[in-house]
């Protein structure tokens, strides 16, 4: 099989409309990886941006399409570092050796395999490049109230009249200087997703935190993760880069508090404003 006539990375204009990619601040171009001079890094169906100080992605977007998906299976295919990066950049299979932390995929594997069967086949692989790969507790999307962190691409889908089945997403860790440090790496505490899709014609974003209270002291073992609707703003305040000025536009956030603490998370999908 060949890959030239596979589509790759993130495509801006896949809801028909410009929902265009995070650009780095001058700290996190710095910080970035570089493939061809370029600090976004492209694969089939999604694109992202690698730290090398963290030597995980900084952020990651991928294009969904609701009505293309294909049911594929994750059998026999390993988790690789990327050939394209220096290996000093990436983490690998040592970190998560003997230990609860999972290889946690950032863009979902099953939001990737869409569109013909070859195309479908290849973003399947490329989802288990270690770029691709932050550690997460064994029970992370099952950590949060109904597992919700882990639906809420399913749920815009299930629950909006998007237009034509299509949704891009961002996501990936937070960076805190705090983050506790395991076998050498800083491991992310914080995630974060911003979910742009059209309604009637109209781009609208909608992004969320997720979070801990808490230090991470000796052990590995992680308090009771919380999901907060947050602000494009505040997201941007706790990243290296800024989102596009079409997707503020978009923001469907009513509240930008910059403490995550003074409000309420949610419970449950139904508490989303989309």
């Amino acid at each position: 099989m060949t890959t030239t006539a596979v589509k790759t990375g993130f495509d801006t204009q896949f809801l028909g409309t410009e929902a265009g990619l995070p650009v780095l601040t001058e700290q996190g171009a710095a910080d970035a990886v570089e493939l061809g001079g370029e600090t976004t890094i492209d694969y089939t169906h999604f694109s992202l941006a690698m730290s090398k100080s963290r030597r995980f992605a900084s952020w990651v977007a991928w294009n969904i399409d609701g009505a293309e998906m294909k049911a594929l299976s994750r059998n026999n295919i390993p988790f690789v570092k990327d050939p394209r990066i220096p290996a000093e950049f990436q983490t690998g299979d040592e970190l998560y050796r003997d230990n609860r932390l999972d290889r946690g995929h950032l863009a979902r594997r099953a939001d990737l395999c869409w569109g013909p069967k070859a195309e479908a086949q290849r973003a399947n692989k490329d989802s288990f490049f270690f770029t691709n790969i932050t550690p997460q507790m064994d029970d992370f999307n099952q950590s949060t109230k109904e597992g919700l962190w882990g639906r809420l691409e399913d749920a815009v889908l299930a629950d909006v009249d998007v237009d034509n089945l299509r949704v891009s997403v961002y996501g990936g860790p937070v960076f805190n200087v705090d983050d506790r440090i395991f076998r050498g790496v800083a491991i992310p505490r914080e995630f974060y997703k911003a979910i742009a899709f059209v309604v009637d014609g109209e781009l609208r974003c909608s992004a969320f935190l997720l979070t801990q209270n808490i230090v991470l002291a000796e052990a590995l073992d992680l308090d009771e993760f919380r999901v907060f609707q947050v602000s494009l703003t505040e997201l941007e305040k706790r990243t290296s880069f800024t989102f596009p000025a079409s997707l503020h536009a978009a923001d469907t956030a009513s509240v930008q508090l910059l403490d995550v603490e003074e409000r309420k998370p949610l419970d449950s999908l139904a508490d989303i404003r989309w």
